[in-house]
């Protein structure tokens, strides 16, 4: 198989690392280790005590029970440990997927939820989330899009990059094409605790046998840096990942499972200073954006942390965001990795100052762009 060149990675290995305010990443601010070890008491004496050795296959039981009690209803059986939701996505598809197979993919999509399937030679149908009706999924659309030949869809809630989510009688919808069709639901949720105004909904994989739900410690979690993610489905799905998991990296890390185990069962406590921290940059971007009407417009997401805004007047944002990059210290994404040229990716996870001093720097590009037309 041979994978396209992922648009969205490239811009962040020119930008990520060479700028000094992050307005582009989809993540919360991320944890030092020092701050995790005083939040959840982790002593040096306990991690001392960690011999790094191989893993099991499926993940280290602890790992695993940390995330079966958090999303898989205490049923370890039904977990395995992966690097990062990425090497899940992967997997899971080369396992259940085949060429020519149909699968239903939302539009814009984070890259490998697309990419993957389409490098083993399926046919994507397109599940489009249109700017004209603010995102909005639109159950009707979906249903016309699935056939007798679809084997899988694929989807992500809340929504990267625009934010959108689905209510609990839309997910029952979904869930009832999977149960009326042969076909899979792969359910990539890495950002179902981060929402607003409403209860995170139930993972997918727990109610239906032909759902796979994927997971990580990236992004509601700030612990990207441990490439700990997770996939939850049937103990037979999951037999299935085993050859290709034995293949690409046998086994995680017993130091960063160790982490992200702590991390998952003092979760409540990590997920209530995130999440109210993007709450907050959250209203402050309402407001930002309201105030500079002239120069953006934009969608409120329902959920993640990352926003999909129009720059008024520009068709192709990369040249700006290049700018932003070269002349202002400033990481915004452009919305070509998504297939929407005219729109960024704008992240507001990130620590509240720099936030704060990213959307001052955004407003005076903006206004001097516009002075030179």
């Amino acid at each position: 198989m041979h994978l396209p060149r992922a648009a969205l990675e490239d811009w962040m290995r020119d930008f990520y690392f060479d700028t000094s305010i992050d307005l582009g990443s989809s993540g919360v601010q991320c944890w030092s280790l020092a701050e995790l070890r005083r939040l959840l008491g982790i002593t040096v004496e306990e991690l001392d005590e960690i011999a790094l050795d191989d893993s099991p296959s499926y993940g280290g039981p602890n790992l695993r029970r940390a995330v079966a009690d958090r999303f898989a209803a205490g049923d370890t059986d039904r977990v395995m440990a992966t690097h990062g939701s990425t090497e899940a996505i992967f997997v899971v598809m080369n396992a259940l997927l085949s060429a020519g197979d149909e699968v239903v993919v939302l539009d814009p999509a984070y890259h490998s939820l697309t990419s993957v399937a389409q490098a083993i030679g399926c046919r994507l149908v397109r599940w489009r989330l249109r700017p004209e009706s603010g995102f909005t999924p639109d159950l009707d659309e979906l249903r016309a899009l699935v056939t007798p030949r679809t084997r899988m869809i694929v989807l992500n809630f809340p929504h990267n990059p625009t934010g959108a989510h689905l209510t609990r009688g839309q997910l029952d919808d979904v869930l009832g094409l999977v149960d009326g069709n042969d076909l899979h639901l792969v359910w990539d949720a890495a950002f179902a605790e981060l929402v607003y105004g409403r209860e995170p909904l139930p993972d997918p994989s727990t109610l239906h046998e032909r759902c796979i739900g994927l997971g990580t410690m990236s992004k509601a979690y700030g612990l990207p840096g441990t490439r700990v993610g997770w996939c939850l489905a049937a103990p037979e799905i999951l037999a299935s990942l085993v050859p290709l998991r034995d293949a690409l990296t046998i086994c995680l890390s017993p130091l960063t499972e160790h982490l992200a185990a702590r991390a998952l069962t003092g979760a409540d406590r990590i997920l209530a200073i995130r999440r109210a921290q993007a709450a907050r940059n959250l209203d402050r971007l309402g407001a930002w954006a309201e105030d500079n009407a002239d120069l953006v417009s934009w969608t409120r997401p329902s959920g993640g942390v990352t926003a999909f805004p129009g720059i008024v007047g520009v068709a192709d944002t990369e040249d700006l965001c290049r700018e932003l990059g070269r002349r202002h210290d400033l990481l915004l994404v452009p919305g070509s990795g998504f297939g929407h040229p005219d729109r960024v990716r704008l992240g507001f996870g990130g620590a509240e100052d720099a936030f704060g001093e990213g959307l001052a720097r955004l407003h005076k590009a903006l206004v001097e762009r516009r002075g030179t037309l």
